[in-house]
């Protein structure tokens, strides 16, 4: 069986720690690598490598280091298939959806193609008598990625990129559950031009994040995953004096009012609701029609829309919708959640329970499910649930299901469907939410904007990607430069009387 182990100063090493994760791919239930994990000890190894390539790497001027990134980019280009497919095969999403994910990963790096122009500082002439005043950015010098199953070229990639042309080394931890598309990508980055050294991507598990969170080298810590995993990497990482960025869980909602165009909410809602089996952090997983009319022409709707979604391996063909969830414990939990709507007397209209695709028995497929007449009480609306499940929670008024929104834990994205803008306008502007959308679904900013939630969605002060990303991975230093008279007035060839 392949074993994969970690990229170190620019080649493949194996884990010498004798641990090992097993690589599933979840269309068929198979083990189809072991994992190397890395101990603390490799990982220190891997730091002190990065920071001595890193030294060089910062003083090379920022048009080259953006250089870098176009021929990265190009490449990510050339191998768009290769690497789609990878995703789909660790992941379990369709091969639509794999290369949407690497995608949506180098239009990030694209924006860091600018970033010669995105890094320059301030000047001021003459702030004072003789006096000048500038600012400059300049790298933190070794930084950590620690990145998700989810998505596993697009989150690397927003943090490799800012990261990396900012003049920085970067120790990238992906999931291990899908290290293999991450590990293609620092492969393809060395060919673009990254010196050795500059990133290393370490395999591991908690004993790895914990290394990356005490080691004294590693100035900044970028995380996306669950809300409670985000909490302590921002804690622990705040508490050894490292900047943290820590993106968590998500329950996003997305208002329907009866003014809406009601089929292309539907729509908007299977496609939110149902791609890549649910696993996106920017799912819309809670459809809040206003008004009872509304409500009953939204399920009218969306019912056989979800009953023709097909279910199927990424190798399935371009009409399999949406693929498995990531392992077997992943649809054990969708599954009891489920369940446990049912028992608390929410309406289940669809059951997506006890899905098998005939010669992929061993693979983790869930069905589409929809329920109904939910309640902020029931755990199946408190929890992310994190799979291809919509529930459906009435309102009375729009005032009604704006306060729910506001009053939920989490504040990813949300997004209303409406004709009138006067409610959008004011949706927009009072929704406690990172990223709203108005008649569209999934609000994920472009890669020039930036990407983060609120409230227990997210924790530090700045998001990924965009501006704020190379605001993180920069720390700005400001002069005063005062410049006495020197021998601009010309060249004294006598001697100088004493005073």
């Amino acid at each position: 069986m392949k074993e994969i182990g970690h990229w170190i100063d620019g080649k493949m090493v194996p884990g010498t720690s004798e641990r090992f994760a097993e690589v599933l791919n979840p269309a068929t239930g198979e083990v189809i690598a072991k994992l190397a994990l890395a101990t603390k000890a490799e990982l220190d190894a891997a730091v002190a490598a990065a920071e001595k390539a890193q030294a060089g790497w910062a003083t090379t001027n920022p048009q080259r280091r953006a250089r870098v990134m176009m021929k990265f980019g190009d490449l990510i280009n050339q191998h768009m298939d290769e690497l789609a497919e990878l995703v789909s095969m660790e992941h379990g999403k369709v091969l639509l959806d794999g290369r949407g994910d690497v995608q949506r990963g180098l239009e990030v790096i694209e924006v860091c193609m600018g970033a010669p122009a995105l890094m320059k500082g301030e000047y001021t002439g003459d702030a004072g008598p003789g006096i000048d005043l500038y600012s400059m950015r300049q790298p933190l010098g070794v930084v950590a990625g620690i990145t998700p199953f989810n998505f596993p070229a697009m989150i690397p990639l927003w943090k490799m990129g800012p990261a990396l042309v900012a003049g920085n080394a970067m120790i990238l931890k992906p999931s291990e559950r899908c290290p293999s598309t991450a590990l293609r990508l620092a492969e393809l980055a060395q060919e673009a031009g990254l010196p050795d050294g500059v990133l290393q991507v370490v395999n591991g598990d908690k004993e790895a994040v914990d290394a990356i969170l005490d080691n004294d080298t590693i100035q900044a810590v970028g995380f996306v995953g669950s809300t409670p995993i985000a909490q302590y990497i921002y804690g622990r990482a705040c508490s050894n004096g490292k900047r943290a960025q820590c993106f968590g869980g998500a329950k996003n909602h997305m208002i329907i009012m009866p003014d809406a165009d009601m089929d292309k909410a539907a729509d908007a809602l299977v496609g939110a609701g149902y791609g890549a089996a649910g696993e996106r952090c920017m799912a819309i997983s809670v459809a809040v029609p206003v008004g009872k009319g509304t409500a009953e022409a939204l399920i009218e709707r969306l019912v056989p829309k979800i009953e023709k979604l097909k279910v199927g391996p990424y190798t399935g063909g371009n009409d399999v919708d949406f693929g498995p969830v990531i392992t077997a414990q992943a649809k054990e939990r969708i599954e009891g959640l489920i369940a446990s709507g049912v028992e608390a007397g929410a309406e289940l209209l669809i059951d997506g329970r006890g899905l098998t695709i005939q010669g992929y028995e061993g693979g983790f497929y869930t069905g589409p499910s929809l329920f109904d007449k939910v309640t902020p009480e029931m755990e199946i609306y408190k929890q992310e649930i994190f799979g291809p499940v919509l529930s459906v929670v009435r309102q009375d008024s729009y005032e009604d299901a704006l306060k729910l929104i506001i009053d939920n834990d989490y504040g990813n994205g949300t997004a209303i469907f409406t004709a009138d803008g006067d409610t959008a306008r004011d949706f927009a502007a009072r929704v406690n939410v990172g990223m709203v959308g108005i008649n569209f679904p999934i609000p994920v900013p472009l890669s020039y904007y930036t990407f983060g939630g609120w409230k227990k969605s997210a924790f530090g002060d700045l998001n990924q990607y965009g501006p704020d990303a190379l605001r993180f991975y920069t720390k700005t230093k400001t002069v005063t430069a005062r410049w006495f008279s020197g021998i601009k007035d010309g060249v004294a060839l006598n001697f100088k009387a004493l005073d």
